[in-house]
């Protein structure tokens, strides 16, 4: 268990330890069995086996425990789960995928919450490729969201590591981000309309595919982000675009950590909203890739201490192009996007900005660019003990961030190793330290908090946020107090009051 994590509750449950453990036990199988009776007993998982996978979060960084994992099969069964929740005083986890990496999906060591697994609610319920739109539920995964896309000539954009796993809805409570945010935005940016079903189990029906509808309080961004801890998502209305007649993408060495930030002024007045990508990748992140990923490549001939790889898009298949994704300007001809990524990379590289570059030059080879970005994150973990760090600054800033947090950690932990990566085109970057070679990764590990204490004074310094795109969970909880403005704070738990009284829907995590 990862040093600072919320304390495991010991508190009595208030049972008697002799005569009324036969009580107790009698009310929780009374309660199973009120479940099993909503969404059929095969569909409540209490074996040990069958719940293992639901308790530890993907990095092992959180173990919980619990009582059963519940399992509807519909919106009525979440509906009727959650109204029975109410009325007994039942603590609900949600979870989609079990992807997240702040601990929000995973209940807590005491073993009193009950799992609600949204998995079976896997239906695609309508596609309309004239209105750009797509209407799936929550346990869709996000994979699966973007075949049913391209499947209408369309794309869905939200792009992410785990895709094959992660869910919709787990997508959508945790406002997730990904690779391409820098043209299309969040998850919040990429949904029209939600169905939630509440914590006393009401059902709002907010499907409304409209791309306009100013009438009063927009309850979906209040579901958006809140990791389930204000209601349960069930589904969703989708934002389809598009597909591109046309992706480039290049892969940048570069000499500077400043370079980078010319490079990226360079692409957007080159591209505008055609610039789909802009990632930052550091040598260490590459030479792991190089060492733990199967038929992984150097790219270039020679090293660079940094790297960035860009994606421009343009022209819609078989049609117009509208934005995003497709201002390239100056032009609409086909071969438009390769052309001036060319151009641009020829530009910089006479300049001094950048010093060597490809372009891909097929589908495989783009794709195995593209590899050694997303594998960055996992080959991490075979390095040792990893404290990660999903933060965010104004992009202008992401250079001299980067500069003194690393400072920051040769001084505080000398031998660690930093690996900065991420979505540079944002400012979101993924501020990860690897323990020394010569420290024990169990003694590294439980420098945990003091190493992100310091990673966020710097955040703070250049007015960033903590947490860019995985969330508060479990993991940054107690944080809020120190980040957030007292007023935003107690509005915060003002909500959560109101659509939560009981406290039953995700307790001890965000606020």
């Amino acid at each position: 268990m990862m040093a600072g994590q919320e304390r495991r509750d010991r508190s009595s449950t208030g049972e008697d330890a002799s005569a009324g453990k036969g009580a107790s036990e009698a009310a929780e199988d009374s309660l199973l069995a009120r479940f099993a009776a909503i969404v059929g007993a095969r569909h409540v998982l209490c074996d040990a086996g069958d719940i293992a996978g639901h308790l530890v979060e993907r990095r092992g960084l959180y173990t919980g425990a619990t009582r059963a994992v519940v399992r509807p099969g519909s919106v009525a069964e979440v509906s009727a789960v959650l109204a029975l929740a109410s009325e007994t005083g039942t603590p609900i986890v949600p979870q989609g995928g079990n992807t997240g990496l702040v601990g929000g999906q995973i209940p807590f060591e005491h073993g009193r919450e009950i799992i609600l697994s949204l998995s079976r609610l896997d239906a695609i319920r309508s596609v309309d490729r004239v209105g750009g739109t797509l209407t799936a539920e929550a346990g869709v995964t996000l994979r699966a969201v973007q075949e049913a896309a391209e499947g209408v000539g369309h794309i869905f954009p939200l792009s992410l590591a785990s895709e094959g796993t992660c869910q919709i809805g787990g997508n959508l409570a945790t406002n997730a981000g990904g690779m391409q945010v820098l043209a299309y935005g969040n998850a919040r940016d990429l949904c029209l309309g939600l169905e939630v079903v509440l914590a006393d189990g009401r059902v709002w029906n907010g499907l409304r595919a409209l791309r306009k509808d100013n009438t009063g309080y927009d309850l979906r961004d209040l579901f958006i982000g809140s990791e389930g801890t204000l209601g349960v998502i069930t589904a969703a209305v989708l934002r389809l675009f598009p597909s591109p007649g046309e992706k480039v993408s290049a892969f940048v060495g570069l000499e500077q950590l400043d370079a980078v930030a010319q490079l990226y002024g360079r692409a957007r007045s080159a591209f505008g909203s055609g610039l789909t990508r802009f990632e930052l990748l550091p040598r260490i992140g590459v030479d792991l890739v190089l060492k733990h990923m199967d038929d992984a490549r150097d790219p270039l001939a020679s090293a660079h201490p940094w790297y960035a790889m860009i994606e421009v898009s343009h022209g819609q298949a078989g049609g117009a192009s509208p934005a995003p994704g497709n201002d390239l300007r100056d032009t609409s001809q086909a071969g438009a996007a390769e052309a001036m990524l060319l151009q641009v990379l020829e530009t910089t590289l006479a300049d001094g900005i950048a010093t060597d570059g490809t372009l891909a030059a097929s589908g495989p080879q783009e794709q195995a660019l593209w590899d050694i970005r997303e594998g960055m994150s996992d080959v991490q973990s075979r390095e040792g003990g990893s404290i990660k760090n999903d933060v965010a600054v104004p992009v202008a800033d992401v250079p001299a961030f980067i500069t003194e947090a690393d400072r920051r950690m040769a001084a505080l932990v000398p031998g660690c190793r930093p690996v900065p990566f991420g979505h540079f085109g944002d400012g979101n970057i993924h501020y990860n330290i690897l323990q020394p070679v010569d420290m024990a990764r169990d003694a590294f590990i439980a420098r945990w908090d003091e190493v992100c204490g310091v990673v966020n004074e710097v955040v703070h310094a250049f007015g960033g946020t903590i947490s860019a795109e995985h969330g508060i969970g479990r993991m940054k909880r107690h944080l809020m107090a120190e980040i957030k403005d007292p007023v935003e704070l107690a509005l915060m738990r003002s909500v959560k009051a109101t659509f939560d009284p009981k406290n039953i829907l995700n307790p001890g995590k965000v606020v």
